[in-house]
């Protein structure tokens, strides 16, 4: 197995919380677990460590979660690198560069969120809704603000995860994303960074208490 299909399975499987904060790591048991050798395990730990997904203990590393100081920081820089994103798609959709295909997999991926949601299946509705934030990221054309956005989703994952409830107001985040989806469609640069924003500033606020679809 290549270094980085192995970087990219603990990365997963961490995320996933398979292995939740607090929890150690070994290259031993993750090589065991995967199958290979230590020497690309061991590179892999070295990546998650500068993630910020796992801390070194001497002996192996352990899973890290967000303090809470630590991740109202972390939501106020969410709030503010969407607001970013969510301009720069609408500037680019005003401007006739998005492809309809890809807005179409945006309003399909709110589409299958709201289901899932509905549904009650918290995992799956993790997923989604990172899909439909990182679409608008994708959209907005930026790749160092997607790349900072997706260490940012994994290290509030992990760190919410186990305090994750069904949503309070479903219809209410549904609403957001299709209002964010719309102000996009429409090029509306400042109405689509107000959403964004507002919406990422309102579950960092609820995150107690909220669900991942939001």
């Amino acid at each position: 197995m290549h270094g980085d299909t192995v970087y990219r399975r603990l990365r997963e499987q961490i995320v996933a919380g398979h292995y939740p904060p607090g929890e150690r790591l070994t290259e031993l048991s993750a090589s065991a677990a995967l199958e290979v050798s230590r020497t690309p395990v061991r590179e892999a730990l070295r990546r998650l460590e500068s993630d910020g997904l796992v801390r070194s203990t001497g002996r192996g590393v352990v899973v890290t979660g967000l303090s809470p100081d630590s991740l109202d920081h972390a939501y106020a820089v969410r709030a503010a690198l969407e607001t970013l994103t969510a301009e720069l798609a609408a500037d680019r959709q005003r401007d006739g560069r998005i492809p309809p295909a890809a807005l179409a997999e945006l309003e399909d991926s709110a589409r299958r969120l709201e289901q899932v949601t509905a549904a009650g299946d918290l995992d799956r509705a993790i997923g989604l809704n990172r899909d439909f934030h990182r679409t608008v990221a994708e959209l907005a054309g930026n790749p160092i603000a997607l790349e900072t956005l997706d260490r940012l989703w994994d290290q509030i994952i992990v760190s919410t995860r186990a305090t994750l409830t069904a949503p309070e107001r479903p219809e209410a985040v549904a609403d957001e994303h299709r209002r964010l989806l719309a102000a996009i469609r429409d090029g509306r640069r400042e109405l689509a960074g107000r959403i964004a924003g507002d919406h990422a500033r309102a579950t960092g606020a609820a995150r107690t208490r909220t669900s991942p679809a939001s």
